[in-house]
């Protein structure tokens, strides 16, 4: 029987971190249309999932160092 049920934001999360390795708030925004990753990454971890947080340095658009989220699967999750 194939499933038509459209995957939630989480899903999508999880997903992504497992093409790509990380995410951040605005990859998130940008490529699944997340406004609110952290309470979605609270969610997977009270679901079970272990997730690392390490904040990074990144550039906004007027060249200014910020420091963002970035989230990870643990290893062997």
């Amino acid at each position: 029987m194939e499933n038509n049920k459209r995957p939630t934001q989480a899903d999508m999360i999880i997903r992504y971190m497992q093409d790509f390795g990380s995410i951040t708030q605005m990859q998130a925004l940008q490529d699944l249309g997340c406004l609110r990753l952290a309470s979605r990454i609270s969610e997977l971890r009270k679901s079970g999932y272990a997730i690392n947080r390490r904040m990074i340095k990144v550039k906004n658009r007027y060249g200014e160092s910020c420091t963002v989220a970035e989230y990870t699967l643990a290893k062997g999750a």
